[in-house]
């Protein structure tokens, strides 16, 4: 087997497509969708399926110990040139000194996929060492939520769909850095689109993820940028009437993260400029630039700054601090005044 250093998601796909296989693959982190994409390609992939009834192995972390994996992964294969041993809930096996004397020399044969959700292992053990010199140590890491709308893209544009920024950005506030759900409604929107228009409109997001493409995150946060109070509180008033359709409370985040932005952008020596804006501010493109040379337009340095503490006031308020009784609606109300007024 080649010796592999790739860390990446995609360059682990690049090599196990090109047939570049680790004796020991750790997968672990708190993203469970690419821990899942990977042992899955595994699985599916490596082996024949007439190979698989004798050569491929699901073993269960609660149910086994690191010295019983290593008897299965010291197994020479059947009729094959490899063997698979897929070990789910790796993060159950208690002591992982079998394994890491395992590593040491292991099996050319055997292709070893440790599968540790919810979490990593501490780096500063002797296991991530060994793992990483005998193969891939892999740690998938939950996208940020700026990263969202740029996942949705390319993977629809990988599918030979194409979307528009709106509309990215209703989904990703509206599913959340979940992958594995986030991936099944885009597949749901694919399923919906016709043959002869694979655009993602906010009209096919309303129609196919129940969200609605008037009363949503990303239309309340350019209500705000613009200072169209009306429409603000409108978007407010119809998430206090229907609870189902999102917390209000979801909505402080995204308020916080603009807000922090645009004191930010306050300090850019071209805030004029929507480029410089864009890459000062760190964004994925320059049309977010946008809504924030509006908002400093809308909004002085100084009540940025005081609309920011006012958001750390309401969501303390919406933990139960120093407020004992007032309901989401009216807190949001009181925010909403404060930000226009």
């Amino acid at each position: 087997m080649a010796e592999i250093k790739t860390v990446t998601y995609e360059g682990i796909m690049r090599d196990l497509k090109a047939r570049k296989l680790a004796p020991i693959y750790y997968l672990m982190g708190e993203e469970s969708y690419y821990i899942d994409k990977i042992a899955d390609y595994i699985a599916e992939n490596v082996l024949q399926p007439e190979e698989r009834d004798f050569n491929q192995t699901v073993l269960f972390g609660s149910d086994v110990t690191a010295a019983q994996i290593v008897d299965v992964a010291k197994r020479y294969p059947m009729m094959s040139n490899f063997q698979v041993v897929i070990v789910k809930e790796a993060q159950n096996i208690k002591n992982t000194e079998a394994l890491e004397h395992y590593l040491q020399n292991p099996l050319a044969s055997t292709v070893l996929v440790m599968c540790h959700k919810n979490g990593s292992i501490d780096k500063r053990k002797k296991l991530p060492a060994i793992v990483e010199k005998a193969g891939i140590l892999f740690e998938s890491k939950k996208l940020r939520e700026r990263d969202l709308p740029s996942f949705i893209e390319n993977y629809l544009k990988a599918k030979g769909a194409s979307i528009d920024p709106k509309s990215q950005q209703i989904i990703s506030d509206s599913v959340g850095a979940d992958l594995s759900r986030l991936v099944g409604e885009l597949e749901k929107l694919l399923i919906a689109l016709p043959e002869n228009d694979k655009r993602v409109t906010p009209q096919v997001v309303e129609d196919q993820i129940g969200v609605s493409k008037d009363f949503n995150a990303f239309e309340l946060r350019d209500a705000i940028v613009n200072r169209n109070i009306f429409k603000a509180n409108q978007i407010m008033k119809f998430f206090d009437n229907n609870p189902k359709a999102g917390s209000i409370y979801s909505f402080l985040p995204m308020l916080f993260n603009y807000f922090q932005n645009l004191l930010i952008a306050y300090y850019c020596p071209q805030k004029n400029n929507q480029e410089a804006l864009a890459k000062w501010l760190d964004l994925r493109s320059a049309w977010g630039a946008k809504d924030y040379m509006t908002g400093m337009r809308n909004y002085t340095g100084m009540k940025t700054m005081q609309i920011i503490s006012k958001i750390r006031e309401i969501d303390a308020k919406s933990k139960g601090l120093d407020n004992p009784n007032t309901p989401p609606g009216e807190l949001m109300k009181e925010l909403l005044f404060f930000i226009f007024h």
